[in-house]
């Protein structure tokens, strides 16, 4: 059995608890399980309850404090800069796009960005919470050194994904993509699949291709040995890896370098000490530009224009961004979520480590046999 079926309402329980057991309050754990799970609501396994393991990790080893608090360290009426002071990614980006939205109702926009965090989730998460009050949303964050940059055998650039998201009917434009060919947790799920990786999504120490995921994740552990995953467009500028490399260098300016944070190649996974993430949310009012409903009309039109074009072939569906996540979050919602049976047995380990009855939260579940996590090797 390589998943295990369990309702959002179970998963929701377990999260939750689990994360006040870790030390956060009883809204904190609510707004860091809201992330995780949308993730999985979208169909985006690789940032929902399968990253527990990582969450898990970097607080039994003191790269997430559980008390720290945002603190608003520079600010204008159009932007600000946080330091997140090495807190749970998720808090910090809810408070730093809270208060862009509330920037950006008295000026028509903001920028606010975030230094000393930790990973946050999914980008799209928080393009969403300004696209849900009628807003245009972009976000963006640098990680740890995970991209081969064209030319290159070592990663010093993160996987850097932008999101973006704006109102229409029936659904919104929403947009969020690592600017590696993939995330290092898609490298995570096809590990615990035992599954090899496609031609042309990494690289290992060498500089060549390399489809062994465990592999991949060794090198990325390794922390500047050589490998990782390989820019949109991947290993040359004949098939446009230079393009991920800029989106890459573009969230990282965002991120990194406008909050005075570490960039990507300085980040910290070492007992006691920060990650060093940083973030950047951008909100902007339409109404700057005009009539917001006017403008969302103009992208309803486009957008079923886009899904309107004739197809290549007539029994596949052409979709637009944020569709395919609005499907799969109503059938999850009603069927459940699949976890892989590697990720239960992390939540075994949690469960394990909180004092937790894990029959209780998970019920029976033979893990034998399982995927141990790799996240053990990245603490230094």
């Amino acid at each position: 059995m390589d998943y295990i079926n369990y309702s959002v309402e179970k998963l929701e329980k377990f999260c939750n608890t689990a994360f006040q057991k870790f030390g956060f309050n009883e809204n904190e754990a609510k707004q860091i399980t809201d992330v995780l799970l949308l993730a999985d609501l979208y169909g985006i396994e690789s940032h929902g309850t399968q990253r527990l393991v990582r969450y898990h990790k970097a607080i039994e080893k003191g790269s997430v404090k559980p008390n720290a608090k945002p603190e608003i360290v520079f600010e204008t009426p159009v932007s600000a800069v946080i330091d997140g002071h090495d807190g749970m990614g998720q808090l910090i980006s809810v408070f730093a796009t809270e208060l862009a939205i509330e920037k950006a109702l008295k000026s028509g926009i903001a920028f606010v960005t975030v230094r000393n965090s930790n990973h946050f989730g999914i980008a799209g998460y928080y393009t969403k919470m300004a696209c849900d009050r009628g807003f245009i949303g972009i976000s963006s964050t640098n990680s740890e050194s995970i991209m081969v940059h064209t030319n290159s055998k070592e990663a010093i650039l993160g996987s850097n994904p932008l999101a973006f998201a704006m109102p229409a009917e029936p659904y919104p434009f929403w947009f969020d993509a690592a600017t590696t060919v993939v995330p290092r947790g898609k490298l995570e799920v096809y590990n615990k699949r035992s599954k090899p990786l496609a031609s042309g999504w990494a690289t290992d120490e060498t500089g060549k291709v390399c489809t062994d995921a465990e592999h991949v994740l060794d090198c990325i552990n390794a922390h500047g040995e050589g490998g990782g995953i390989l820019p949109v467009g991947g290993i040359s500028e004949e098939t446009g890896g230079h393009k991920g490399y800029g989106y890459s260098m573009i969230s990282e300016i965002f991120s990194a370098i406008l909050s005075g944070g570490a960039t990507s190649n300085h980040h910290v996974r070492a007992v006691g000490k920060g990650a060093g993430s940083c973030h950047s949310f951008i909100v902007i009012d339409p109404k700057i530009f005009g009539d917001p409903d006017e403008i969302k009309r103009r992208l309803s039109v486009f957008l079923k224009e886009l899904r309107d074009a004739k197809r290549a072939d007539e029994n596949i569906q052409i979709y637009t961004h944020g569709e395919k996540e609005r499907i799969s979050y109503e059938k999850r919602m009603k069927e459940g979520i699949n976890v892989n049976i590697s990720t239960v047995a992390e939540m075994k380990s949690i469960c394990d480590y909180l004092g937790l009855d894990s029959v209780e939260f998970l019920g029976e579940v033979d893990t034998a046999g399982a995927k141990t996590s790799t996240y053990d090797k990245a603490y230094k």
